[in-house]
């Protein structure tokens, strides 16, 4: 009786310690890669599901890295309790929280060992280069979130690098096309992470770390996240102009409300509740914005 009435507990940890809202930015760029693809081919759903739950995967264990080396570093001192922060709140342990890493790890691993053997090994090179990228992030002597190049390299390789290995995966080519396609993926995913550091710009700046948000300050580092949502949107405006997209990729605009109200939402926030709401409506924005682009790409194929 007592263990079930401490599983939902332990549950709801493993919910928050994955960090759901964040997973969205892992689903899009294969998504919109493999949109792309299919303007030339047709999709293996297999792959496709295959390369989506990899993806997935590695950030969740990206997550999990950052919870368990923030938490060593710091020790939740100063920190603001959020619901991902499982350790400090005492839901998980440290030695759960590792396992769980190996784990997502694990399994990212020899899903992209299958996808290999089928398209080859640039995949191979991508997949080892994200799982190093995403373990050093937060971990090791001079992590990469903290030395002034989180923004650069979320940008590239959950922008570009993702949504090219997405698109390899279908058609074992690239194209200038899907570099276009990547472009207001990486800008609204870098808006991401610049709204979160934001949020975390005293604590980053009493521990040391270094982003935009710290070298910039709260007034300069709300200009810098409304030009990154402005400069998403004027890609897809160029990508459809030029015709290196279909123009039903313009469906993408429609998101413009969503990205007013997480700007508007950040602009007047008095607090950190407010902050994460903000964050949350854009990690909302990220997807929205994936999906309507992708829907218009395959409408492209297809009207």
């Amino acid at each position: 009786m007592s263990t079930e009435a401490q599983r939902p507990s332990t549950l709801n940890a493993w919910f928050w310690a994955t960090r759901p809202f964040s997973l969205g930015a892992s689903a899009v760029p294969v998504l919109v890669g493999t949109s792309v693809a299919s303007t030339i081919t047709e999709v293996n759903w297999t792959l496709f599901i295959l390369a989506l739950l990899g993806s997935i995967l590695i950030q969740i264990g990206t997550n999990l890295t950052d919870e368990y080396t923030d938490h060593r570093r710091t020790g939740g001192i100063s920190k603001y309790p959020a619901p991902h922060k499982v350790i400090s709140r005492g839901l998980m342990s440290e030695r759960a929280v590792v396992v769980g890493m190996i784990v997502s790890f694990g399994i990212a691993t020899g899903i992209g060992l299958y996808i290999v053997s089928q398209v080859g090994w640039p995949i191979l090179a991508v997949g080892l280069a994200s799982m190093a990228v995403a373990y050093f992030y937060s971990a090791g002597p001079y992590p990469i979130g903290n030395v002034g190049l989180g923004e650069v390299t979320v940008f590239f390789f959950m922008g570009p690098l993702m949504v090219s290995a997405a698109y390899f995966v279908q058609t074992e080519t690239l194209a200038w096309s899907v570099l276009w396609a990547s472009l207001p993926v990486a800008f609204t995913v870098t808006a991401i992470m610049h709204c979160n550091n934001l949020r975390d710009i005293e604590e980053d700046r009493e521990h040391g770390k270094r982003t935009i948000a710290t070298v910039a300050g709260w007034g300069r580092g709300l200009w810098v996240y409304a030009g990154l949502l402005a400069v998403a949107y004027v890609t897809i405006t160029a990508a459809a102009l030029t015709e290196a997209l279909s123009a039903f990729a313009l469906l993408g605009l429609i998101t413009i409300p969503v990205a007013l109200q997480a700007a508007q939402g950040l602009w007047h926030a008095n607090g950190r509740p407010a902050m994460n709401r903000a964050m949350v409506r854009t990690a909302m924005l990220h997807v929205y914005m994936g999906v309507w682009v992708s829907l218009g790409i395959a409408l492209g194929r297809t009207l």
